[in-house]
Formats: C-alpha cells, sequence, structure tokens
C-alpha cells in the first residue's frame, strides 16, 4: 500500500488510492474532518500519516490588489507572480494615477505594493497612505525598491517588506513573493475552512488544490492525449482556475515555470453563484448564448439540473472571454493556437462532452470569429490533480 491523496473541494471530496478513486458530496452540516471520516474512515485509518497527501480547493483562493509604479515592469511582474500563486487579482493601480481609481468596497486579501529598482528612493508619498487608509484589507506586502522600504515600513502598519522582485538588470525575481502568497494561500485554506483538522490524518503539508495542479501538468500526457498547446479548466463551486502553457501568451517573463495559471475567485458554480451571474448579466453576448441554448434569463432563478448545466455553460464562455481580446482585465492568450482543451473539477460530472464542444464553438464563431475546433478532453474521472499530489 503507498498512497492515500486527498482533495477537498467546496463541493466534494476526492479520495483515491492505487486502486480507485472515491468522490462525496460534502455535507456542510458536518466538520470536515467528521464529514470525511464517516464517510470514507476504513480507508483512511488503513494509511499512515505520512503516506496521506491532502490538497484543498474550498476556501475559493485570496483576493488581491497590486499598486505598482510601471505597467511595463512593477505591475507586470507582480501580476504574473500573484497568478501563479493561485491569487485572485480583482484590480491592479498604476500608482501614478492612483488618486483616479475607486476603493473597492470588499476586504481584500493582501495589497502588494511594487516599485523600482533597488538604487531609487522618493518613489511612493501621501497620496498612497490616503489610499490605503481608505481601503480594508488583511494583509500587505512590500516588494519594491529596498531604498523605499524604511519609509513605507515606518507609515504602514503591519507592512510586510520582501526582497525587490525586481533586479538591477530589470529581471523578475519571484520566489520571495511567490513562497509569500503561497504560505498565505496555506494560511487562509486552514483558517477559513476548518481544515486544519485534517492534520489529525497527514502530517504533509496541505496544499492549494490549483498548485498541486499546475505541478501535474507536465505529467499530463501520461493520462491524456493531449496536444500542445493546450489549457486546462477547472470549474468548481467556489472558482473557476486556468492553467495553461506559457507558449501561448506574447508577452512571456522568464520564470522556472513551464505553465502559469489564473484563478478566477467569483466564477464559481456553487459558492460564487450569484458573482457568475452577474457576471452573465453584464457580458453583451449572454442573451444570445442562453437563446442559443434556448433557455431565458429565467434559467437564473431556477433550481435544477437544466439550471445548473446553463450555469457552467455560462462559466466556459465567460472564461474564455476573460482571456481573449474581448476582455483586458487579464491576460490575453492565443486560443487560436490551442490544440487542446482539457476540462476537470465538477464541470465532468454536469456536462457532456457535446454540450462542452457546443459552447466553445459558439464562443470561437462570435467572439473570434472563427471555425477553429480544439480537442475537448474531459477528466471524467477527475484524477488529473492526483499525478501532482505527492512530494509537494
Amino acid at each position: 500500500m503507498s498512497n492515500l491523496l486527498i482533495d477537498v473541494g467546496s463541493t466534494y471530496f476526492k479520495v483515491s488510492t492505487d486502486s480507485s478513486i472515491e468522490q462525496h458530496l460534502r455535507d456542510f452540516n458536518k466538520d470536515i474532518l467528521d464529514d470525511l471520516t464517516y464517510k470514507c474512515g476504513e480507508t483512511i485509518h488503513s494509511y499512515d500519516k505520512s503516506d496521506v497527501y491532502i490538497c484543498s480547493s474550498a476556501n475559493g483562493g485570496l483576493s488581491t490588489l497590486i499598486i505598482g509604479v510601471t505597467n511595463l515592469f512593477s505591475l507586470k511582474y507582480a501580476t504574473n507572480i500573484a497568478f501563479n500563486s493561485g491569487i485572485n487579482i480583482i484590480d491592479t493601480v498604476l500608482y501614478q494615477n492612483i488618486e483616479d481609481y475607486s476603493i473597492p468596497s470588499d476586504l481584500i486579501d493582501v495589497v502588494i505594493v511594487v516599485g523600482g529598482i533597488n538604487s531609487t528612493s522618493n518613489i511612493f508619498g501621501e497620496k498612497l497612505y490616503s489610499y490605503l487608509e481608505k481601503l480594508k484589507y488583511s494583509n500587505i506586502v512590500f516588494v519594491g525598491s529596498e531604498k523605499e522600504a524604511p519609509a513605507l515600513k515606518e507609515k504602514i502598519e503591519n507592512l510586510v517588506v520582501l526582497p525587490n522582485i525586481i533586479d538591477d538588470r530589470l529581471h523578475i525575481v519571484e520566489d520571495n513573493l511567490k513562497e509569500y502568497l503561497t504560505n498565505l494561500y496555506q494560511a487562509d485554506i486552514v483558517g477559513k475552512e476548518g481544515i486544519k483538522n485534517l492534520y489529525n490524518i497527514t502530517s504533509n503539508q496541505i496544499y492549494s488544490t490549483p498548485y498541486i495542479v499546475n505541478k501535474t501538468l507536465p505529467m499530463i500526457h501520461t493520462k491524456f492525449a493531449v496536444v500542445n498547446p493546450y489549457i486546462l479548466i477547472d470549474i468548481g463551486g467556489a472558482t473557476t482556475d486556468i492553467h495553461y502553457s506559457k507558449d501561448l501568451v506574447d508577452d512571456n517573463i522568464v520564470t522556472e515555470n513551464e505553465y502559469d495559471r489564473l484563478v478566477f475567485k467569483k466564477l464559481g458554480v456553487y459558492k460564487s453563484k450569484e458573482s457568475l451571474i452577474f457576471a452573465a448579466q453584464n457580458n453583451e453576448f449572454t442573451y444570445e448564448l442562453l437563446t442559443h441554448l434556448k433557455v431565458t434569463e429565467n434559467i437564473f432563478e431556477e433550481q435544477s439540473q437544466k439550471a445548473t448545466k446553463t450555469l457552467m455553460q455560462l462559466a466556459i464562455f465567460l472564461v474564455l472571454c476573460k482571456m481573449s481580446h474581448y476582455k483586458q482585465s487579464y491576460i490575453n492568450l492565443k486560443l487560436l493556437s490551442i490544440n487542446s482543451i482539457v476540462l476537470t473539477g465538477g464541470i465532468t460530472k454536469v456536462l457532456s462532452a457535446s454540450e462542452i464542444e457546443d459552447i466553445i464553438s459558439f464562443f470561437y464563431k462570435k467572439i473570434l470569429n472563427s471555425n477553429h475546433n480544439p480537442a475537448t478532453i474531459l477528466d471524467t474521472n477527475y484524477d488529473i490533480w492526483t499525478l501532482g499530489a505527492k512530494g509537494n
């Protein structure tokens, strides 16, 4: 007997042994460990704690706002690192125009302030402090010029100062900020969802599922007939995560990672249902898509299998829009170059391959004016994550 792999999602548990994968709908009236033990206790207790590996996507990710000095370096570099750490970026603020930006009303999990190489100083002033005073946030980190750090440390309460992510040759230095954000993500998982009780059954670090899936991508061809370049879409109850080959991006930043990922915190189908519907209602093509699906907007009010299917299909369409030239708020991928689209997560339990392909075809024709037809691959057994779950 080797390892037991467990994924705690916002809607389902997935428990994988060498011989099988079990999936169980969570009981939200129970503690996570109690629920898991009730449903899979015999299996769990047959493994040593050192052989149990757990990941979780139940917290939905961290919300982040980035304040930077330039779009070309500080904002671009910090955004890239944050995305790679499974962070949901709600906005980026160019410091010179900070007075023109609105103040987000929601609590932000972490604010990142960045700017300048280490030989520069006097970069930030009162307009930064004034903006931060109006902002509601839990954590704030500075990863800019080391000469600027003392002044910011004096003015900003609980500021965490890390080494600059921009070196003197204007190259990206990602490890320190990435480790900080990843650890913050792990702490958030433990703190918000009662995941800490799961350390009663494992002696290994509990990681975020998007992080584990990204570790899996170089091995994905061992299970699926995937042709590069490809994207992987993981649509669950709390978030929609996108993992993509870096050769799909024109503006590549040289890092150690072959793949990047984006986390859309407000595009889940259960926990984030209301925000998904809001995003759909604000997309000019949604009603045409609903007509194509032979439903009306009344579907948003329904509690039915048909309504769930429609929300899943909308999530696919909306996230493809967010990665296309149609929406500039997120990174743009060369979607016409994609050979394969892999889908995993809760969506594989709800939609058939033909229902997914119909939405992808609609997107390419309507948004990209193309008949491009990438191969659609469904992880129907939901076991892609198991490839990267051990040894992180």
